[in-house]
């Protein structure tokens, strides 16, 4: 039996946010404005999953998530064996991604926006922070997406339509 999980207001966040930032990391040194806007869109929606995190359903609030690093740790060694649990909303390893998402994603909008002022354009500095932080985000990305198959492996679900659908076993 399936149960709703994923509200449409945090679906809809999260995919556009997974777009916008391949688009703005793809974009860059190419399509300046296209990137530029990309990077907008990236800092709105931060902002809309951050009210979100506040205001959305039980499993969109963020301090519902969040789970001390031991725990965090303890997730992972078991998931390594192959043991992973059942959770309804983010497991330790998906809520720790997905602050450390939100965080790098913060922080690489955040040096975007600070290299088209005038106070910072041209700091290197600043763009070293931006290039790093969203090469991070790829990376961080990458694994994410390495972490929910290696999971709809081991749990034998399709976390993938649950994000699409926002409905979940209930096992």
């Amino acid at each position: 039996m399936a149960v709703p999980v994923w509200d449409l207001p945090l679906r809809l966040i999260h995919w556009a946010l997974a777009a916008s930032a391949l688009i703005a990391w793809f974009t860059a040194n190419v399509f300046d404005v296209v990137h530029e806007i990309a990077g907008y869109m990236v800092v709105v929606l931060l902002v809309l999953r951050l009210l979100w995190g506040i205001a959305g359903n039980r499993y969109a609030r963020l301090h519902n998530s969040i789970r001390a690093p031991r725990i965090t740790m303890i997730y992972l060694r078991q998931m390594m064996r192959g043991e992973t649990g059942r959770y309804l909303g983010l497991n330790p390893a998906g809520a720790a991604m997905a602050v450390v998402l939100l965080l790098s994603l913060a922080v690489s909008s955040i040096s975007g926006w600070m290299q088209v002022t005038e106070r910072y354009f041209g700091n290197e500095w600043v763009e070293l922070v931006h290039t790093y932080s969203s090469n991070l985000v790829l990376g961080l990305a990458v694994v994410h997406v390495l972490g929910v198959v290696l999971v709809c492996m081991l749990q034998k679900e399709n976390l993938v339509r649950a994000m699409i659908t926002g409905m979940k076993r209930q096992r």
